[in-house]
């Protein structure tokens, strides 16, 4: 997955290197287990990067996903070689937290202040 520009500075210098071995060390195959969540495989995904995804026929391309979603972290047993589809299901709630601040950013920057308090308390 592509690092966003505002993200680039948390990864290590070495990061395509370190990625390169995680995904040679699985033999440039998905080694998700079914951690994503995505229910499309029993054991361990089969898609391989290059080749057509199972279920799809889409382009896999292999990724490497941080499981602690820290990229700063980079200890092997925080890293596993994911297809793009296993990543984006595993980080799914991760993006959704990710955008939810970056919009409440945005809009505080602009000046715009809810109608309402939707923060679950009764009054």
């Amino acid at each position: 997955m592509p690092i966003r520009p505002e993200n680039k500075h948390r990864y290590p210098a070495d990061w395509p290197e370190i990625s390169r071995a995680a995904k040679e060390a699985a033999g440039w195959r998905c080694a998700c287990t079914g951690e994503c969540g995505r229910g499309t495989h029993e054991g361990r995904c089969p898609n391989v990067h290059g080749q057509p995804a199972y279920g799809t026929g889409s382009t896999v391309v292999l990724t490497t996903a941080h499981l602690n979603h820290t990229p700063e972290d980079c200890r092997p047993e925080n890293l596993r070689p994911m297809c793009n589809g296993c990543h984006l299901h595993y980080d799914r709630d991760h993006h959704r937290e990710t955008a939810a601040r970056t919009r409440e950013a945005r809009r505080r920057a602009a000046g715009i202040t809810p109608l309402f308090d939707v923060g679950g308390g009764l009054a």
